[in-house]
């Protein structure tokens, strides 16, 4: 579903900018190309991929593993790049990759949702003037804006 997108189907998925951490290395041959993992942050996801800024360029078509943590747990995901372009005035390169299965976009969609719940708890937080617990911010923030944000997607 999510493998070899073209320019008109990439389109279609509505892109969030989001800014959270990952780390990733490029596969080939179902190993490692690198055994150092790149340490770098999302600029927007959608339903079929992400976008994020490195150092090094990658090539076209190549995987990456890609690990996204969130407080102590880590996610792991695989995608195709499907785009690298260096970034305006600058030694970086923009990132589009797509992911390869179903399963890695809806955990990208959980974990966006969990940095969105993170924020809302800080947020929250700083209003209420006291600590707000993260399930006691989930359970507010999910009776406030899930409905919303599922339809952002599906």
């Amino acid at each position: 579903m999510y493998q070899n997108l073209n320019d008109n189907e990439r389109r279609r998925f509505i892109r969030h900018p989001m800014c959270f951490p990952l780390k990733y290395k490029v596969l080939k041959r179902g190993f490692f190309v690198s055994l150092k993992e790149e340490l770098v942050r999302t600029k927007n996801i959608s339903e079929g991929g992400l976008l994020f800024c490195a150092k090094k360029a990658a090539e076209v078509n190549s995987l990456l593993s890609i690990k996204i943590p969130f407080q102590e747990k880590m996610f792991n995901v695989h995608a195709r790049v499907i785009r690298c372009a260096r970034v305006a005035g600058s030694q970086l390169f923009d990132i589009g990759v797509s992911f390869q299965r179903y399963n890695d976009a809806f955990k990208v969609k959980l974990i966006e949702q969990l940095y969105l719940i993170s924020e809302y708890r800080d947020l929250r937080s700083m209003q209420l003037g006291k600590e707000v617990t993260l399930e006691d911010a989930s359970r507010e923030w999910i009776q406030r804006y899930s409905k919303r944000f599922a339809r952002l997607y599906w």
